[in-house]
């Protein structure tokens, strides 16, 4: 699902709000998501998963056009972990 797919869904399940309203509450969402995994803190929502951050150490890459050697440095990645009822959900029979 893309954004736009997100945000008509969310209209369609929510006719009595404008589709500006629903892009701004989608907006303001990941928007406290993000803002909050800068910060280093962690977010969880119950029933779908945590997002936080994994720190990636500096390592030594290779460029695959030359096979150079290349300096990757050290960095902070988004790392998401999916909670018990989705896990739930995915697996059933």
């Amino acid at each position: 699902m893309i954004r736009s797919e997100l945000l008509a869904e969310l209209h369609k399940d929510n006719p009595d709000l404008r589709a500006d309203e629903v892009e701004q509450v989608v907006d303001v969402f990941f928007d406290e998501i993000t803002q909050r995994l800068a910060e280093g803190g962690r977010v969880e929502l119950r029933g779908f998963g945590a997002f936080s951050t994994r720190e990636r150490e500096a390592r030594v890459g290779r460029n695959p056009r030359t096979g150079e050697a290349v300096k990757v440095p050290a960095k902070r990645v988004p790392y998401f972990k999916a909670g018990k009822e989705i896990k739930n959900r995915l697996n059933s029979d």
